[in-house]
């Protein structure tokens, strides 16, 4: 059967559920890589509490964590976009579609609150995800001097939605 061609990690065999509180305390495999953002426990309490939607996790058939995304709404008025605040996979389980699959979600999620466009900020060194994004459809808006503690520039990329 074709199942029993798939890897270990393939996406059919992926789970993907809401982001939930207990993950706090099964992603650090995916999320203590060099190029993730990490945060304090009140900032990922907010997103789960204000922005609920836009929480996805991807998990294997044993349980294990394999990517999570982190978004919310933004604006005002009738002005709204989406934004990517933290989309990671773990190292054994990228270039699987996962990070692709998270963005669509995200993506769809803002076109169903008549959001305009997406937006997500990523350090100018990170090329492998700035090529990534603009695979995805984005494209750099511009650069923020200094936005990762002042040590480092992020490129504002930003994708119109339908």
């Amino acid at each position: 059967p074709a199942s029993a061609c798939l890897g270990p990690h393939s996406a059919a065999m992926t789970t993907t559920r809401r982001f939930t509180a207990d993950d706090l305390f099964h992603f650090n495999p995916v999320n203590l890589d060099k190029l993730t953002e990490t945060y304090h426990m009140y900032f990922y309490f907010q997103y789960m509490a204000q922005w609920p939607d836009f929480q996805k996790v991807m998990q294997s058939p044993d349980g294990t964590i394999m990517a999570y995304l982190i978004g919310k709404a933004e604006g005002e008025e009738r002005n709204w976009h989406g934004h990517v605040s933290a989309v990671t996979v773990g190292p054994e389980y990228r270039r699987l579609g996962h990070a692709a699959k998270l963005m669509d979600f995200l993506e769809q999620v803002s076109i169903n609150l008549d959001c305009y466009f997406v937006d997500l900020f990523v350090r100018v060194s990170n090329s492998v995800a700035i090529e990534m994004y603009k695979h995805f459809g984005y494209i750099v808006y511009r650069t923020i001097i200094g936005y990762y503690s002042g040590e480092e520039d992020a490129y504002d990329m930003r994708k119109a939605l339908p």
